[in-house]
């Protein structure tokens, strides 16, 4: 068998925990595979892992990089590395992208026209995106994410929860489940309530999914949230798709803090990132936890084998 293709650490934000945590979680990694390194130019020799992997500086302006102080500098730094990424796996040159928390905000300030970095390698690759979140207790995938809460309904269509659905299987048959049972989640409290609480699952939701389950797929009805996820967590399910972002994010939080893995499906290529942010208020005083970077690096190997 040829050997992998490495996969490319982007290291976000450099005034926030992203290249602590990545470093941290190269050496617990321990060569295990080869992976590359984006980072700063000025910035790259905190790499200290002989033998573990190899880094690419970036040229850019990081002299007005301070650890812990957000800044268009410290952006335009992570900006870059994602390009350079993206870039590469386009090229040949890598198999995955595993990516470091960025700020929106700041990116934003420059002039980055995507909501987050789902969207960003969106643009770059080619597809359509599902987000999606690993953990050994559940498995989240996502029909919206980075919408305002009161347009959640109009983006509740037939294609993006079709594709939600189709991803989410393809997902977790590449993780070993031939047959995946996958409960779905309503928008309404109680699913609606046979439209007493609103008509959303029996108007649209239930009728897309009785017609992908016709697939072949193993699909729950549209089922109240609030139970839905103690479900999964207790082997009823092997994930669930949540209809909004905080839907999804915060039982898998409450359960899997550290560890928990953002996953885009439906692209080309695999990314994954750790699911936690810059975190600017305790970088460089090691208290950043690898754990989340660890497990996004293990995953992006075990996808995109």
């Amino acid at each position: 068998m040829s050997k992998p293709l490495p996969i490319a650490i982007p290291c976000g934000d450099p005034a926030g925990v992203g290249p602590e945590v990545v470093e941290a979680a190269l050496k617990e990694l321990d060569g295990k595979f080869e992976v590359v390194v984006i980072s700063e130019k000025s910035m790259a020799a905190q790499f200290d892992i002989p033998g573990v992997c190899e880094v690419i500086p970036v040229p850019s302006g990081a002299e007005e990089v301070v650890t812990g102080e957000p800044s268009e500098s410290a952006a335009r730094v992570a900006w870059e590395c994602m390009e350079h990424a993206a870039k590469g796996c386009l090229e040949g040159k890598y198999r995955a992208v595993v990516t470091g928390p960025v700020s929106k905000y700041w990116l934003q300030r420059l002039g980055y026209p995507y909501p987050g970095q789902t969207e960003f390698f969106a643009a770059r690759w080619g597809g359509v995106p599902t987000m999606a979140f690993y953990s050994e207790t559940l498995k989240v995938s996502l029909v919206t994410w980075h919408v305002p809460f009161r347009e959640v309904p109009e983006h509740l269509t037939e294609a993006n929860l079709k594709r939600a659905i189709r991803n989410t299987v393809d997902w977790l048959q590449r993780l070993g489940v031939d047959l995946p049972r996958i409960g779905i989640c309503g928008l309404n409290p109680h699913a609606g309530e046979n439209g007493l609480l609103g008509s959303e699952e029996q108007d649209v939701l239930n009728l897309v999914i009785q017609s992908v389950r016709g697939e072949g797929f193993s699909l729950s009805d549209c089922l109240p949230a609030d139970t839905l996820f103690y479900r999964h967590s207790q082997g009823d399910f092997d994930a669930v798709i949540a209809m909004y972002h905080d839907q999804g994010l915060a039982p898998l939080k409450l359960v899997a803090f550290h560890d928990a893995v953002n996953v885009t499906l439906g692209l080309p290529y695999i990314r994954t990132s750790p699911d936690h942010g810059t975190a600017y208020e305790i970088a460089g005083r090691g208290k950043a936890k690898p754990g989340s970077m660890l497990s996004a690096i293990l995953l992006a190997d075990r996808l995109s084998r």
